[in-house]
């Protein structure tokens, strides 16, 4: 049976990482390569790493940050942030990541994902959805870091990027982002029925039992976490041991 993961979410910001509520990601959690370096030794499956400045600051990727990271990192390292093009996608596989996040382009212009997985397969392609709820029965992609609503629906759009090439799809709730308060299993579920790619369910873990609740009865293969590993005692180690207490299969 494929293993579930367990993946911390670094969130960087002009010069080191943040977190807030909502997208709102001002306060200051430290440096990037000392996380990494922590990382490194707490069992994790994977490391996420956003740059949330680039798309509003309409520059591209750190490609000289994302090669010493890479340098330093022995995980599996997907990076977003600033990708707009599949020159792009070749400069940071090239220094280093093993797979890429696109978000704002991939709405803007949807052939970048089947021109990346053409180029370098579909497994290096992760196409970023983030979302709020709009009422009680809907919820909306946006783009831009969660500024700009497009009037997609995240379920149908998640089944149109796969169809393009997408190989994973890396699914963000904005509502709950920071919150620590569980993960939007309702919209999770909605996006895994509706697509054969992993779902890493993103926005809202707060402790072991959210994580299980995603993979359980969200159908999410791989689960991330930002606030509850850095402002909580709970360690992604803690957390497989947990999971895997509730039969759900995870790397030890």
């Amino acid at each position: 049976m494929l293993k579930r993961r367990v993946i911390p979410a670094l969130l960087y910001k002009d010069v080191g990482l943040v977190k807030g509520v909502g997208f709102q990601s001002w306060r200051r959690v430290g440096s990037a390569m000392q996380a990494i370096k922590v990382f490194n030794l707490r069992d994790v499956d994977e490391l996420l790493f956003l740059d949330v400045s680039a798309t509003p600051a309409g520059r591209e990727p750190d490609f000289a940050l994302i090669d010493e990271l890479a340098d330093e990192c022995t995980v599996p390292f997907t990076v977003g942030g600033g990708v707009r093009s599949v020159q792009h996608f070749q400069r940071l596989l090239a220094v280093g990541a093993d797979k890429v996040a696109v978000n704002t382009a991939a709405v803007e212009t949807p052939a970048l994902i089947r021109s990346a997985a053409e180029q370098f397969g579909r497994q290096c392609v992760v196409v970023a959805i983030d979302f709020r709820r709009q009422g009680r029965d809907r919820a909306e992609v946006f783009t831009h870091c969660g500024t700009r609503p497009t009037g997609l629906d995240p379920a149908a759009w998640a089944a149109e990027v796969e169809r393009l090439g997408a190989g994973e799809i890396l699914l963000t709730s904005i509502d709950r982002d920071g919150t620590m308060t569980g993960y939007d299993l309702e919209i999770t579920h909605a996006t895994t029925r509706a697509v054969s790619v992993p779902v890493i369910a993103m926005g809202g873990a707060g402790d072991y039992p959210h994580m299980a609740d995603a993979i359980l009865q969200g159908g999410a293969q791989a689960v991330t976490a930002g606030a509850m590993f850095q402002f909580t005692e709970r360690t992604p180690a803690e957390a497989k041991r947990y999971l895997r207490t509730r039969g759900i299969p995870v790397r030890l």
